[in-house]
């Protein structure tokens, strides 16, 4: 069975490399164009580039799928399916119509719950205790495409969505390969997602990085949580703005939204709405990370 793969990031090249583990013919990889990176703005590969060349892939950049040429491109490579993880691209139905057993997504949310490009991210912001990827057809709709099989997983307590995305790509990876393995044996039926299920996971932005303390205790914490390690929540503490990295609830303590209650051992205790949070790591602007007791050591706090 012929593979074509399409993705970017992290996620997409952990399935690349599972799927030539497991002895998948690929026979291209598309991902986006190089871009500038970092302060240089040297053009820089995508994880997947990177990957596809280690492994001596045929690798194709396309800006879009408007051009004929880059239509008959994909065409010219045969493929029976395409397997699409964070690809970062519209395809057009003459594309998803090339592909004899269709393009398959993985998708990290149990579908029909967050659609979008932050799926993850928000199920951690919404204080979920579960995840997880699916594998659906590709349709024209974003992640609209009629679901396989899903793989879940719980979410931890003081989970980042970072620390969640790792775990997700070796489950969507997994998935993948399962997926294209039934696929080897002939149509695998999918389930059309219930519309009246359908949530919505948005962009993140910076816009959304400063704490509101007025919230509760477990809404500041999964907020740090739900940010990282981009765009990262801030919080002005004694005069000055921090990142923050990585925050606790504790019991027992209260006081007025926003005022700093004490110094630990192991973090900074500040009051919320309903309770109180530790930080335990914070970065303040043009400083490094450091443990919130080490930062304060030497920036004493008027208490």
């Amino acid at each position: 069975m012929r593979v074509v793969f399409m993705g970017t990031p992290d996620i997409a090249a952990t399935c690349l490399q599972k799927i030539i583990d497991e002895g998948f013919e690929v026979v291209g990889v598309y991902t986006q164009p190089d871009r500038p990176k970092n302060r240089g703005m040297k053009l820089a590969f995508s994880p997947v580039k990177e990957l596809a060349l280690a492994h001596d892939l045929p690798v194709f950049q396309p800006e879009n799928f408007r051009e004929d040429e880059t239509v008959e491109q994909l065409r010219a490579l045969q493929p029976d399916v395409v397997a699409v993880v964070a690809y970062g691209r519209i395809l057009p139905q003459r594309v998803l119509d090339i592909a004899p057993k269709g393009f398959i997504n993985i998708h990290a949310s149990l579908l029909p719950s967050y659609r979008g490009s932050a799926p993850y991210q928000w199920a951690v912001l919404d204080g979920l205790q579960e995840s997880g990827v699916s594998a659906m057809y590709l349709c024209r709709e974003m992640d609209a495409g009629d679901v396989i099989d899903v793989a879940k997983t719980p979410i931890g307590e003081n989970e980042t969505a970072g620390e969640l995305l790792d775990r997700l790509a070796v489950l969507g990876a997994d998935l993948l390969a399962k997926t294209l393995h039934r696929l080897e044996q002939g149509k695998v039926e999918a389930t059309a997602q219930d519309p009246a299920l359908v949530t919505y996971a948005p962009m993140l932005d910076k816009s959304m990085c400063p704490i509101d303390w007025n919230k509760t205790a477990q809404q500041v914490h999964n907020h740090v949580r739900g940010l990282h390690p981009w765009p990262v929540a801030t919080a002005e503490l004694a005069g000055t703005k921090f990142k923050i990295h990585a925050t606790v609830v504790v019991d027992g303590k209260s006081g007025v939204p926003g005022t700093i209650l004490e110094l630990t051992k192991t973090g900074l205790v500040v009051a919320c709405g309903e309770g109180a949070v530790e930080i335990r790591s914070l970065q303040a602007e043009g400083g490094k990370r450091m443990a919130a007791p080490d930062y304060f050591r030497g920036h004493p706090l008027e208490l």
